[in-house]
C-alpha cells in the first residue's frame, strides 16, 4: 500500500548548484523554523570543514511539513570525491530533485549522480537554479539537461520530466519563467504531486536497511535507513543480517535491542517510540552493524539487496610520525591508534577502504580522491591525531591482460586568452580534448585525463588562468594505461640541520628558489623547506645565524626583506611531494619532509640503487 503522508527525495547536483541553499528555501518555505529563529545559511552543512569550505561533505537527512505531508530529504555532496556517500543514500528515496546552475547547466557530477539515480529508479525533477544570475540561461540548460537524460538511456517516463526555474538564495520558484516567482509553493506542489509515495506494508514484517552511520560518544554507532516493511519499536528484539564488511561476513547475523528510535525533522532528531513503514529514522543501541546491514524480525531473517558503492582510485600510505618532532602537539600518535581512527572512518564512508601493510606502523587508505582523503587527514588533525601521509597513488587493474588505469572526465571553464595554456597542460597530462564551446566571457573545455594526471590539475590551472579558471572532475571508467607523465618540475630545498629558521639564512639563500616557512619556524634535519629553482634537491642550512663582532658595518641598519612564504595547503602538500617525501601531520602544522632524514643515509640508498640499475 502507498503512504501518502510520506515522500522521499534526494536532492542532488553538481558542486555549487546550490543543492543546500534550495534546501534552507524549503526551511523557510515551510515555515519549519519560528520566525524569530536565527539560522545560518547552508543550514545542512553542519560540518566546520563544510562551513569553511563551502562544498557538502556528508549526506544528511532532514524533513519539512507541507499541508500535513512529511517531506523527507536527503541532501547529498556535489564533489565528485564525496560520491559514495551519494550512492548509498539514493536507497532512502522514491525521487529526486535534480539542480541545474543556470548558466553552467550540466557539468560531470551531473551526470554521475543522475546516472546513479536511474538506477535507483527514482522518479527525477529538474531544478534550474539561480535563475537570477545575470548570466543565466535557463532555456538552453534545459536543452543540454534533456540531452543528458538522452545519453544516458533514461527510462521513457523520466523524459517527461517536470522543471522549475528557482532561485535558492531568493527563497522563491515558479513553473513558468515569464511568471514571477513569488514562494516556494510551485516545487512543494510538483513534490507531491511527481515524487511517487512509498510503498509499504505497515503492518507486515519489520524490515530497515542501513544506509550510513553515525557515532555518538554516549550511544556507540547509529543507523540511518528506511524503514521498508512494518514498525520498529524502542526496546525491540530485532535481528542484524551483515551485508559483508571489514568486521562482518556476508550472510552472518546477531540479534540485539533496540535502545532509541529518532525521526528528523529541520536541523534536529526527535526521539520516537515508534516508527513506521516507508519513514527515515536512526536506530541506535546495536553496535555490531555496518552499512547496508538489514534489521528484521527474529523470527523472520531476510536481507535485502547488498548497497554497492564504485571502488575507490587514489590510494596513500598513513604512517607513524618518526621525526624529531613527535608528539609535541599530537594527542594520538601509536599506530594503534592510527589503526582504530582509520577502520573506525572506514566503517563510516562504504567508498573508503583501509587495509593493513608489510609494516606494523603503516596503513593503506584508498579513495575517491586527493580531497576526500584529504577531508579524512583534516578531520583526523583536528582531533588531535599526529601522522605521515605519502604521496597519492592511483589503483591500477588488470583487464583482459592489461594494465588499466581510471580515467576521469575533466571540465575546465577558463578565458578565452588562457585556452590554449589549459590544453597544452593538459595534454603533457595524458588528456584528451574531447569538446569545446564558449559560456559568455568563458571557453568550455571537456576533457578525459588519467586520474594520475589530475594530481596538481586544480592549483596548475588557478596559475595559468591568473585565478580565473575552474576545474571539475569525476571518475568515468578505467582504461589502458595511456603512457608516462612527467613528474614535478623542480626539485626540493632541504633542511641541513634542526633548529630555529633565521632571516638572515633565508636572506642569503633568496636567489635558491622558493621558502615555505618563515623566520623564527621550527625545522629539523630532512624537512623540505622551499622549493629548488632547479630539478634536483639542494641541501641548505636555513638555521644559519649572523655572525656577531663588535666592528659595525656599512650595512648594520640595513633591513632584511624576505619574499612572503609560499603557504602550502594540506591538498597542496599531498599533491606536491615526491616518491621520497611525506606530508608530516599534526594539529599546530602540517609540514613536508624527506622519507629518510640524513642526508647520509638518503645518499647511501641512491648510490646502491645506482648499483642496482
Amino acid at each position: 500500500m502507498k503512504i501518502e503522508t510520506i515522500r522521499n527525495v534526494a536532492i542532488i547536483a553538481h558542486v555549487d548548484h546550490g543543492k543546500t541553499t534550495l534546501v534552507d528555501a524549503l526551511f523557510r518555505g515551510a515555515h519549519t523554523f519560528r520566525d524569530n529563529q536565527r539560522i545560518a545559511d547552508c543550514a545542512m552543512d553542519s560540518n566546520p570543514i563544510e562551513r569553511e569550505r563551502g562544498i557538502t561533505i556528508l549526506a544528511k537527512v532532514t524533513s519539512v511539513k507541507w499541508n500535513g505531508i512529511k517531506i523527507n530529504i536527503v541532501d547529498t555532496p556535489g564533489h565528485a570525491d564525496f560520491g559514495g556517500q551519494v550512492e548509498r543514500t539514493l536507497s532512502l528515496a522514491d525521487g529526486c530533485i535534480l539542480v541545474v546552475d543556470a548558466f553552467e547547466g550540466p557539468m560531470p557530477q551531473t551526470r554521475f549522480v543522475l546516472r546513479k539515480a536511474f538506477e535507483h529508479n527514482l522518479k527525477p525533477i529538474v531544478v534550474i537554479n539561480k535563475i537570477d544570475r545575470p548570466d543565466a540561461r535557463p532555456n538552453e540548460v534545459l536543452s543540454e539537461v534533456f540531452d543528458l537524460f538522452v545519453s544516458l538511456e533514461a527510462p521513457d517516463d523520466a523524459l517527461d520530466f517536470p522543471t522549475i526555474y528557482a532561485s535558492g538564495r531568493g527563497g522563491v520558484a515558479t513553473k513558468d519563467p515569464s511568471i514571477p516567482a513569488v514562494d516556494m509553493t510551485p516545487l512543494f506542489e510538483t513534490i507531491i504531486s511527481h515524487i511517487p509515495a512509498p510503498e509499504a506494508d505497515p503492518e507486515g514484517t519489520s524490515v530497515f536497511q542501513a544506509s550510513t552511520l553515525d557515532y555518538d560518544d554516549y550511544v556507540g554507532r547509529i543507523a540511518i535507513g528506511r524503514i521498508f516493511r512494518g514498525k520498529f519499536k524502542q526496546n525491540q528484539r530485532v535481528r542484524v543480517m551483515h551485508q559483508g564488511s571489514r568486521e562482518y561476513t556476508s550472510g552472518t547475523f546477531h540479534d540485539g535491542t533496540i535502545k532509541s528510535l529518532s525521526w528528523f525533522e529541520g536541523l534536529s532528531k526527535f526521539p520516537a517510540e515508534e516508527v513506521s513503514a516507508g519513514d527515515i529514522c536512526s536506530i541506535s543501541g546495536l553496535d555490531e552493524v555496518g552499512i547496508g546491514d538489514t534489521f528484521c524480525d527474529p523470527d523472520f531473517p531476510e536481507q535485502l539487496p547488498a548497497i554497492t558503492v564504485d571502488e575507490p582510485t587514489i590510494s596513500m600510505v598513513f604512517s607513524v610520525n618518526n621525526g624529531p618532532f613527535s608528539g609535541r602537539s599530537g594527542k594520538f600518535i601509536t599506530s594503534r591508534q592510527i589503526r582504530e581512527r582509520l577502520f573506525k572512518a572506514a566503517l563510516q564512508d562504504g567508498a573508503l577502504h583501509v587495509s593493513e601493510t608489510d609494516s606494523t606502523d603503516a596503513f593503506s587508505a584508498a579513495g575517491r580522491g586527493v580531497m576526500h582523503l584529504g577531508i579524512l587527514i583534516e578531520n583526523m588533525r583536528r582531533e588531535g591525531y599526529e601522522f605521515c601521509v605519502s604521496t597519492p597513488r592511483v589503483i591500477y587493474k588488470e583487464i583482459n591482460g592489461k594494465k588499466c588505469e581510471p580515467i576521469e572526465e575533466a571540465v575546465v571553464d577558463c578565458p578565452s586568452d588562457s585556452m590554449g595554456r589549459v590544453i597544452e597542460y593538459l595534454g603533457k597530462r595524458r588528456g584528451e580534448l574531447k569538446e569545446m564551446s564558449r559560456k559568455g566571457e568563458f571557453t568550455h573545455l571537456e576533457f578525459t585525463v588519467p586520474s594520475r594526471g589530475l594530481i596538481g590539475a586544480r592549483t596548475a590551472i588557478l596559475t595559468l588562468t591568473q585565478g580565473n579558471g575552474t576545474i571539475h572532475h569525476n571518475y568515468s571508467k578505467y582504461e589502458p594505461e595511456r603512457g608516462d607523465i612527467a613528474g614535478r618540475q623542480f626539485g626540493s630545498l632541504i633542511a641541513h640541520e634542526t633548529g630555529q629558521v633565521s632571516a638572515y639564512a633565508l636572506e642569503m639563500l633568496s636567489d635558491r628558489g622558493i621558502y615555505f616557512v618563515e623566520p623564527q619556524d621550527q625545522a629539523y634535519e630532512g624537512q623540505i623547506i622551499g622549493q629548488h629553482c632547479h630539478e634536483n634537491d639542494l641541501v641548505v642550512n636555513a638555521c644559519k645565524a649572523k655572525k656577531l663582532t663588535n666592528i659595525r658595518s656599512a650595512g648594520a641598519e640595513k633591513n632584511v626583506r624576505l619574499q612572503p612564504a609560499r603557504k602550502m595547503t594540506l591538498e597542496e602538500s599531498l599533491e606536491y611531494i615526491a616518491d621520497d617525501e611525506l606530508v608530516e601531520v599534526t594539529p599546530e602544522a602540517i609540514r613536508l619532509r624527506k622519507r629518510l632524514l640524513s642526508s647520509s643515509e638518503r645518499r647511501r640508498v641512491e648510490r646502491s640503487a645506482g648499483v642496482t640499475s
